[in-house]
């Protein structure tokens, strides 16, 4: 028995001095742990970039796909529509696209284009006449609206403490510019439309805009006031400055009429006028020279106006050519003209008409009017003695 306590006792003794046996397993299985821990985290960080880089690939190649593929992606919900209506009709149109189209005011069936495929038509009208972009735009509710307009002021008077006083009234009368329909239509066949990879936006863009911008261009320039809208060259009470020569510009300092137009309107008008003349005419201004032989016309710089004696030249297809008579030149402030306009672009398809030769016809169509509405803010050139 003894020998056995002693033997005990040699043992315990033996045990390893640094610590003892739980020590040395949790120290084992904290360094176990912390190498999973280590191992665990650099398979995540991989997985994590990996998945990443991924994503990133799928972009990347998305991305880079042909328009005609990724374009109606990324089309608006209005514009979506609009060419989806364009292309198939409405006879089963989705119902979401439907709740984006927007029921002409005027109840004719159609629908009024998008804004973006409308701003994209108004970029193209100002190709044809800038006119609509400097003027006064209004937006109506009615077939015709009355503006009024001042035509006398209250009169003041120097008077003593106890004199009488003098009674004034302003006097102003109403200006009604009423609204003119303009409209047009084109065809395309069924064929393109059934092809998605057609450009169908690009295509109705540049044939309205075409046909709209001439139109408009021309009416708010020349227009009579007769079932289309005034122009500024028929407007009545513009004051006139004529040449001095019976069909051209005097060959003797020319551009002294040009100074009488700048001088003729009060300083408040000129600061913020513009000069209105073709390309031809504005080809043959630009010749002209000071005494020192400089030119009058300036350059434009960064993508700006000419200018002419400090203000821009705005060039205008529809203004007339230097001829006996005519006006080629108009100088003014163009908020004095002011365009109403009453149901913006319309847009109905038509695919009864056509079916017989596999077309479709889109008929286009908006009601606007102009007039000038503060004639003492212009004043015209006419070639005449």
């Amino acid at each position: 028995m003894t020998s056995h306590v002693r033997a005990l006792a040699g043992a315990i003794e033996l045990k390893d001095a640094e610590g003892d046996a739980a020590g040395i397993v949790n120290a084992a299985l904290a360094e176990l742990r912390s190498t999973i821990d280590d191992r665990l985290k650099a398979v995540e960080t991989k997985s994590d970039a990996t998945a990443l880089i991924g994503r990133l690939d799928k972009l990347e190649a998305k991305l880079n796909r042909p328009a005609i593929v990724t374009g109606r992606d990324e089309l608006s919900a209005e514009r979506k529509a609009f060419t989806g209506y364009a292309r198939h009709g409405d006879q089963r149109p989705d119902l979401v696209e439907v709740k984006t189209l927007t029921v002409s005011a005027d109840a004719n069936g159609g629908y009024l284009a998008p804004d973006e495929f409308a701003n994209e038509i108004l970029k193209l009208t100002t190709e044809f006449s800038p006119i609509r972009a400097y003027a006064n735009v209004t937006t109506v509710g009615a077939d015709k609206i009355l503006f009024p307009r001042r035509t006398g002021s209250v009169a003041a008077s120097w008077v003593a403490e106890i004199d009488p006083r003098t009674a004034s009234q302003p006097s102003f009368e109403q200006v009604a510019i009423e609204n003119f329909e303009l409209a047009t239509y084109t065809d395309a066949s069924v064929k393109l439309l059934e092809d998605n990879a057609y450009n169908l936006e690009g295509f109705l863009s540049a044939e309205f805009g075409e046909r709209f911008g001439m139109a408009e261009g021309l009416a708010f320039v020349k227009g009579t006031g007769a079932g289309q809208p005034k122009g500024l060259l028929t407007a009545a009470g513009i004051a006139e400055i004529k040449t001095g020569v019976a069909a051209d510009f005097p060959a003797t300092n020319p551009a002294d009429v040009l100074v009488k137009m700048f001088h003729a309107l009060p300083t408040v008008h000129s600061a913020r006028g513009c000069w209105i003349m073709n390309r031809k005419t504005l080809g043959l201004v630009r010749l002209w020279k000071d005494a020192q032989g400089r030119y009058l016309v300036n350059d434009p710089k960064d993508g700006g106006f000419s200018t002419l004696f400090g203000r821009p030249v705005i060039e205008a297809t529809d203004m007339p050519d230097v001829a006996a008579g005519a006006f080629p030149i108009m100088f003014g402030d163009l908020s004095g003209y002011r365009i109403v306009d009453r149901v913006g672009l319309s847009f109905l398809r038509d695919p009864y008409s056509l079916a017989g030769v596999g077309q479709v016809r889109f008929h286009a169509r908006k009601r606007t009017g102009a007039d000038v509405t503060h004639p003492d803010r212009f004043v015209k050139l006419k070639v005449a003695a």
